[in-house]
């Protein structure tokens, strides 16, 4: 009575055997789709905060280019006062935006000294060696005066 139900038994075991024996052909697979698939994602991770450095860069270059312009708007401002004001929060900032020494912000009165135009030139920060973006941003504004009523 008890030998009747070993044979089924036994079949059981070594069917569950050959499952599990048939499952070591793909073992290891996992480490090597991981190895072939490692530079893709890195790739992927240091493309994605390269740009996000040049959106930082731009973000910073504007940032800096309105700081001018809100500076030099400003009724009987002087000459230079949105150049130092851009300058001044360039350095404040941190080093998303290099290079911006060398080109300087610019301020410039258009339109009959009614409206101030300040720009802004660097690079961005390079995560990646060799790969850097050129930044440039623009902000206008008019200029405060006395009018006749």
């Amino acid at each position: 009575m008890c030998r009747a139900a070993f044979p089924s038994w036994r079949r059981t075991v070594t069917a569950v055997r050959r499952r599990l024996a048939a499952g070591d052909r793909e073992r290891g697979a996992n480490p090597v789709e991981l190895a072939v698939m490692m530079p893709l994602i890195l790739v992927l991770l240091f493309a994605s905060i390269q740009i996000a450095a040049a959106f930082l860069a731009r973000s910073t270059a504007l940032n800096a280019a309105q700081s001018g312009v809100n500076a030099q708007r400003l009724y009987k401002a002087g000459d230079g006062t949105g150049e130092a004001s851009a300058t001044r929060f360039l350095r404040s900032t941190g080093g998303w935006l290099v290079g911006w020494e060398k080109t300087a912000p610019t301020c410039v009165l258009v339109d009959n000294d009614t409206e101030v135009t300040c720009t802004v030139r660097g690079r961005s920060l390079s995560v990646v060696p060799g790969v850097d973006f050129a930044v440039q941003q623009t902000a206008h504004g008019t200029v405060e005066r006395v009018t006749a009523p």
